[in-house]
């Protein structure tokens, strides 16, 4: 019985978890209105546009192209940016920061964003350790 409790408050947390998570978002939509799905096929930020638009974890996402739109449907854990949306370099201290959307790397195919491109640099200079540290501090930064 207590391995069922067990199992049910881990269950609930990862849940909590992924009603709660905070997307980095505008008046222009998620990530500012750029097409997530572009950096990764296109190799760099495109901005999306009205006519391809999806709701996902109640923020607006912008897509250049139905294609994209539909590529992202089918898994948006694939093509969502790490921590929300928001900068990576942030979230490794502890911290939620506005992202620009053309300061971004795809690390082990998943797509990073970061407050600019100095800070980018930043980040990139231990870039390993500074995602492991964002990875623990998400659900701290996050308030779960």
């Amino acid at each position: 019985m207590k391995t069922l409790a067990s199992t049910f408050l881990f269950l609930a947390s990862i849940i909590a978890f992924a009603q709660k998570s905070p997307i980095y978002s505008t008046k222009d939509g998620a990530i500012k209105g750029y097409d997530p799905v572009a950096y990764f096929v296109k190799g760099e930020p495109v901005k999306g546009i009205a006519a391809y638009t999806l709701k996902w974890k109640e923020a607006d996402w912008y897509f250049s192209s139905q294609e994209n739109l539909e590529t992202f449907k089918a898994n948006p854990e694939k093509y969502a940016p790490q921590f929300g949306g928001f900068c990576a370099f942030g979230v490794s201290k502890g911290s939620l920061y506005k992202i620009e959307p053309d300061a971004w790397k795809i690390v082990g195919g998943k797509l990073y964003l970061n407050y600019s491109k100095g800070i980018q640099k930043k980040w990139e200079a231990d870039q390993t350790n500074f995602i492991k540290q964002a990875e623990i501090n998400w659900p701290k930064v996050i308030d779960i």
